[in-house]
């Protein structure tokens, strides 16, 4: 082979490099995908349950300084702004139940966007209350493909939870989530890292009750009294929509919320 022949096919495998390393990037953008992560060996791995300890008087909870204080300075949700009147309506969505048809229904006569965090099992199973959540307004979020632990995975398999979801609903229906919530509250400081890096915000809550339990429903003045009497400003709700209670009292609930003065915002309003 001629000298000049080697140097044409150097070249040419040169181009079809680059050519090849600008057609990931590209599709990493397209599907909504941040490729930077950060390393995390330094990290701590520590596993924290969020957890509430409610105030009286419609005042802000205690979230725990140190892990409120985590959670803000990767610049992630827990409560918003303790001056102003505005609260965050959100529901987890493991599975579904048969209630989401009407909470959607309940939010549109009551003009409320709400947050809806899914799981691949939602998405799968429900694609169709999926695409009337995007249609009519709400954010979807990302609760992982499989709802584990995120402290208990490494690094590879946490962001493959994270982004075979996201892919997923951006493959069905051309919508880029941006806001995640740990499965069963729980995270460390390298997860939250991780989550950041994959271009997320991880949204937590300043409210919540024991309606994730289907043995306990039928208790609807009990969940009224929870939800009204906890009201605060800048409040993350977070209720489940597998909750039959839940669906039957978010009409009232609503509408109370608002008599009281306060204002329902988006996630995409935080502040």
């Amino acid at each position: 082979m001629s000298e000049n022949l080697k140097k044409k096919y150097f070249y040419v495998g040169i181009i079809f490099v680059v050519l090849l390393i600008m057609f990931i990037v590209i599709k990493g953008v397209d599907s909504g995908i941040t490729l930077q992560t950060s390393a995390t060996g330094n990290l701590s791995n520590k596993k924290i349950g969020w957890g509430v300890k409610r105030n009286t008087n419609h005042e802000q909870p205690d979230l725990g300084s140190e892990n409120k204080k985590l959670v803000d300075e990767n610049g992630d949700m827990s409560v918003g702004n303790k001056d102003d009147k505005f609260v965050y309506l959100t529901f987890d969505e493991g599975y579904e139940a048969g209630y989401t048809a009407k909470i959607l229904e309940v939010l549109k006569a009551n003009n409320v966007k709400a947050a809806f965090f899914i799981t691949g099992h939602y998405l799968n199973s429900q694609p169709e209350l999926v695409e009337q959540m995007i249609k009519e307004g709400h954010i979807v979020g990302n609760h992982t493909v499989n709802h584990p632990s995120m402290p208990d995975l490494d690094d590879e398999k946490l962001k493959e939870e994270i982004t075979k979801l996201h892919l997923a609903v951006y493959e069905k229906f051309g919508y880029e989530m941006k806001y995640l919530r740990p499965p069963k509250g729980e995270f460390s400081e390298r997860t939250l890292a991780i989550t950041k890096a994959l271009g997320y915000k991880t949204v937590m809550w300043s409210f919540a009750y024991d309606d994730w339990d289907e043995n306990k429903q039928g208790r609807e003045e009990y969940a009224k009294e929870k939800i009204l009497s906890n009201t605060h400003n800048g409040e993350i709700i977070l209720l489940h929509a597998t909750s039959k209670d839940n669906s039957n009292i978010l009409d009232e609930i609503i509408k109370e919320i608002k008599k009281q003065g306060y204002e329902f915002k988006t996630l995409d309003e935080f502040k």
